[in-house]
């Protein structure tokens, strides 16, 4: 790709994004590329047509980029320097301000996020071995089966269910959840669950089975990539002329409702510890494939967590890139 390529695709796509309109060679050398002529823009359009970049929807109409263009248009957006911080400063003040727990916290950051950016905001809590527990309570629901309640640092509650191979009374569930409480209150979970059996079982043989499978299913719970998400947005996307297709605003919400594949992109921007973008095909969703996703990795309260927006490929990426860092950048001195 040559110079005056990578121009006129950076031109054609922020054209598109800000207008709306599919651009022209005229559009081309009047707004952007002055020192050239409507001509020799149309024959480069035409080469970067047969190369996959943009497309037409009829032979006399402007170009329309697509995904591969947009992801050289995004590739610039990140590498180049993004100074905003007078124009985020209230952004910032407004999160460092709230004292509340996590989960109000990430409620209300999400909502700030779609405000901003008029996308679906995403965000998730991380792996909760990584957390420092706060209290563990078992409640015995009825026969062998007991409830988990899970409270992490910073106010993050979450709960499981779980089948014991005998049962336990209420009173030893109580003894179980007191021992467990004893030795993991202020620790993560990877840090003591290779001594906690150990230690809650000693004196308490003719429980021993059933404390070991309470301790196992706490450990399986806690340990897998379980994640506590949050989103706010999804209606509103709905008057972006890109949703009026409502098979597209479908797609996004069957992504929201599934957490599985919605926490392996989140566990993969996490592990990589950089920001993230996806476009089109790039999703690994299948219905994801018109539209764009931003994840960058955070750490509200000292959790590690994960910032997303979900919206159009036609996504005003330096605003919504310079927004969702501004919240990270915050988040990370809450």
């Amino acid at each position: 790709m040559t110079e005056r390529q990578l121009s006129i695709i950076l031109a054609v796509v922020y054209e598109y994004i800000k207008t709306g309109e599919p651009a022209g060679s005229r559009t081309i050398t009047k707004k952007y590329i002055k020192g050239l002529s409507p001509a020799t823009i149309r024959n480069e359009m035409a080469d970067l047509d047969e190369m996959g970049y943009f497309y037409q929807q009829h032979s006399s109409s402007g170009r329309l980029p697509t995904a591969k263009a947009y992801r050289v248009y995004v590739d610039s957006v990140t590498a180049r320097a993004r100074n905003r911080a007078g124009e985020f400063e209230n952004l910032k003040q407004e999160i460092l301000s709230r004292k509340n727990g996590i989960e109000d916290l990430l409620n209300h950051v999400t909502h700030l996020l779609a405000r901003l950016t008029n996308c679906v905001a995403v965000a998730a809590v991380s792996a909760l071995d990584d957390a420092e527990i706060k209290h563990i309570d078992l409640m015995l629901l009825g026969g062998t089966n007991v409830l988990a309640l899970i409270v992490l640092s910073g106010g993050l509650v979450h709960h499981s269910q779980f089948n014991l191979p005998y049962e336990l009374s209420a009173d030893e569930l109580e003894e179980l959840s007191r021992r467990i409480n004893t030795f993991a209150s202020g620790h993560s979970w990877r840090e003591v669950r290779d001594t906690l059996y150990k230690y809650v079982s000693e004196g308490l043989e003719d429980a021993k089975v059933s404390y070991r499978s309470a301790i196992n299913a706490l450990d399986g719970f806690l340990t897998e990539n379980n994640y506590r998400l949050f989103s706010s947005g999804a209606r509103q996307i709905l008057s972006l002329p890109h949703f009026q297709d409502l098979s597209r605003f479908q797609a996004v919400l069957n992504l929201l409702e599934q957490e599985k594949p919605l926490a392996k992109m989140f566990e993969k921007c996490k592990q990589n510890s950089a920001i993230k973008i996806s476009l089109g095909d790039e999703n690994t969703d299948e219905g994801m494939k018109d539209n764009a996703m931003i994840l960058i990795p955070a750490r509200p309260r000292q959790q590690k967590a994960v910032l997303g927006l979900i919206g159009p490929l036609r996504m005003d990426y330096e605003r919504s890139i310079s927004v969702l860092e501004a919240v990270a950048e915050a988040l990370d001195k809450n």
